[in-house]
């Protein structure tokens, strides 16, 4: 893989969650590709073994490996693995997250009427549908990095990058848990970043705007690949008028985990957007 930057990971062992998923396969390529020793950890076994036999391939390190990062048993046994493997972890990527339908309403406004029409309103969301948004997204967070940052105490160099969202900035329509839970992603990032400050670990997050993948690919195209009226408004709200390319995350994830270019860097959620944060609307 061809990187935007001349990173230097090769004496770092890199821990990617929800490393199955499109970006952060891409994430762990990227890592491998800068020297990294990557273990890919995802609920999808085959999903992780097929990115950890990509980067093998073309001269990597990786392993795959298959865990629940909702479990602290789960996520322990993975930690061992890894430790026995690869060695102590450097980095950890806190990938792992994502939204249900159980958690979306139907509608962007609730009308008069909607509680009795065939309609998903706010009031129809199922709590145990919102409880496994936000638990994936944030409980997804703290139990990886309460695992796995135990390695880094007290070493150089060491970092946790989190995967936040624009809707962390302002919540998006339809998606009250994940904007929720992302929201709750930046904060956390925040407070570890000033939490873990004294021994030696940076924290900080990345935040995608609007990236047209197989995941949302329902949400933004039409079966006849014309544009969703949702698609519409993203890029009428994104000043660089277009979706971005999962490629153009790497230079923001590279740049925040080198210790050289980033070494005063800490408590960051870089928008990676198009402008979409930065625009009124007017």
């Amino acid at each position: 893989m061809k990187l935007p930057l001349n990173v230097d990971l090769s004496s770092k062992v890199a821990v990617v969650t929800g490393a199955g998923g499109v970006l952060c396969g891409m994430f762990s390529k990227a890592l491998a590709s800068a020297g990294a020793k990557v273990a890919v950890l995802d609920l999808n076994e085959e999903a992780a073994e097929k990115v950890a036999s990509e980067i093998r391939a073309d001269g990597g390190v990786a392993k795959a490996y298959k865990c629940n990062v909702l479990e602290k048993e789960s996520m322990e046994a993975c930690h061992q693995a890894v430790l026995q493997d690869l060695g102590p972890c450097d980095i950890l990527i806190n990938g792992a997250g994502g939204n249900n339908p159980r958690a979306t309403t139907d509608k962007e406004y609730f009308e008069v009427g909607d509680i009795d029409a065939d309609t998903k309103s706010f009031f129809d969301l199922e709590q145990k549908g919102v409880e496994f948004v936000f638990n994936l997204n944030f409980i997804g967070t703290l139990v990886p990095t309460q695992t796995f940052a135990r390695d880094m105490v007290g070493r150089e160099g060491c970092n946790i990058l989190n995967v936040s969202s624009m809707n962390a900035y302002t919540p998006l329509t339809k998606i009250p848990a994940y904007s929720g839970a992302k929201a709750a992603i930046s904060n956390f990032t925040q407070w570890l970043a000033v939490h873990f400050s004294k021994v030696g670990i940076r924290v900080n997050a990345i935040a995608p705007g609007f990236f047209s993948t197989k995941q949302n690919a329902a949400l933004l195209w039409n079966a006849d690949g014309t544009p969703t009226a949702r698609t519409g408004k993203i890029l009428a709200a994104s000043p660089m008028g277009r979706f971005g390319e999962p490629e153009e995350l790497l230079g923001a994830l590279l740049f925040l985990l080198d210790n050289e270019a980033a070494s005063f860097i800490t408590g960051v959620v870089l928008p990676v957007d198009g402008g979409f944060s930065a625009y009124s609307g007017v």
